[in-house]
């Protein structure tokens, strides 16, 4: 077919044409959908608008369609007759029909449009209505709600428009934390799309454990380790003091802890499918970690991660010698070298997405285009674009609007 054989697009209708809301309800079967439309297709309407929902068996089928053209014999209008046809349709499957006369496609959303993902371990009623409520406090509608996973956590997520992003999550922050369920906010776009690095905290992180704590244990100096971290935490001294203080007392361990350190290590949970999920959707993943290459170099081999960076450990005839070598990894040492894995990905850093639990992950989770506080300490909570509050890294999926469904679904296909 030519160009000028191409016949021009149908025009959304405008306010002023007739359209009727058709609503089905009922048990779900297979061909449903299609005997609506084939019972539709008898009067020429054309297909404005469709949403489907299928909740536990029973079906809810809306379709928006153009009026009929006036009938032409003296029987009746075709409106009538379509009504009528459809409502015998829905009778003989057992389902009822609802039909609705008005004018017009939707109502156009509002220029501010968000995602709000929620995520409950359980979803209470009482949540579900207090966040609603909350969104409808500051002028945003609440245009469609679907289900992302039941599993490990119940998250749902909300399509808002009307409201611009950063007033939505400031209304919704204080009020996810009273509530104990955690709710991230999103701006709506294609930009959401394309997030395509992803950039993570080790320690308490991507990992349960605390590196330098596992060190200690093998050197007999917890004890000693845990009250420098605790003047560190008081603010007493900074992380790189804090670092060399601690490090100093790891001075004399033979070498070989290191693969013992390593063994010890455990996943957070979900941080296999947490990896495994972005790396097959195209994302590249990084680690920045103020703990050592020692064991982040493994994990970077094991996940497949494709930039890691932390501190050395220093080693001299077999022996670590108390102190670290190269550059030191800090609070914004973390914020550079997300910037830097951008630059290397060929990312924009408002496409990044940046995971951590602690203070010196701030700057960091600041920088990118998302923020995710994971388990964090109150202040991290408060000052991140959003918080993850359940034990399963892999729920920060659900916050890039990837469902359960889909990450089961991949596995299974790869597996």
């Amino acid at each position: 077919m030519s160009a000028s054989q191409i016949p021009p697009a149908t025009a959304v209708p405008g306010d002023d044409v007739p359209t009727l809301l058709v609503k089905i309800f009922g048990k779900d079967r297979p061909g449903i959908t299609a005997g609506l439309f084939d019972t539709l297709a008898a009067y020429s309407v054309d297909v404005v608008d469709i949403e489907q929902v299928v909740t536990r068996g029973r079906i809810v089928l809306c379709v928006l369609v153009t009026a009929p053209a006036p009938a032409r014999d003296a029987i009746g209008s075709s409106e009538g007759a379509l009504r009528a046809t459809v409502h015998s349709w829905a009778d003989s499957l057992h389902l009822q029909a609802e039909i609705i006369s008005g004018r017009g496609d939707n109502r156009p959303r509002g220029s501010g449009r968000s995602h709000v993902t929620v995520l409950g371990h359980p979803l209470t009623a009482e949540s579900a209505a207090a966040i609603a409520a909350a969104i409808t406090s500051t002028g945003g509608n609440i245009d469609r709600i679907f289900r992302l996973a039941k599993y490990p956590v119940t998250a749902v997520e909300f399509a808002v428009s009307g409201v611009a992003t950063d007033s939505l999550r400031s209304r919704l922050a204080p009020e996810a934390a009273e509530l104990g369920v955690d709710v991230a906010v999103v701006a709506a776009g294609l930009q959401r799309r394309a997030q395509r690095l992803v950039v993570m905290d080790v320690d308490s992180t991507l990992i349960q454990d605390e590196v330098i704590e596992l060190f200690a244990a093998h050197a007999g100096c917890e004890a000693e380790v845990a009250e420098v971290t605790a003047a560190a935490m008081r603010g007493e001294l900074d992380f790189e003091q804090s670092l060399h203080a601690r490090v100093a007392l790891l001075a004399g361990l033979d070498a070989s802890v290191v693969e013992t350190v390593r063994k010890e290590v455990r996943l957070t949970p979900g941080a296999r499918t947490l990896v495994r999920t972005l790396k097959r959707l195209g994302y590249q993943v990084g680690v920045v970690s103020g703990g050592f290459t020692q064991v982040t170099d493994a994990l970077r081999e094991e996940l497949g991660l494709d930039f890691a960076a932390a501190n050395t450990l220093e080693i001299v005839d077999g022996k670590l010698t108390g102190r670290v070598t190269g550059d030191i990894v800090d609070r914004a040492g973390k914020a550079r070298l997300l910037r830097s894995f951008a630059e290397q990905a060929g990312v924009p850093l408002d496409q990044t997405v940046a995971i951590g639990d602690g203070a010196n992950d701030l700057d960091m989770l600041n920088a990118a285009g998302l923020g995710v506080a994971f388990n964090a300490k109150p202040v991290v909570r408060e000052a991140a674009h959003t918080a993850v509050n359940v034990p399963f890294l892999d729920t920060v999926l659900y916050l890039l609007g990837i469902t359960r469904e889909e990450v089961e679904a991949a596995d299974t296909h790869i597996g």
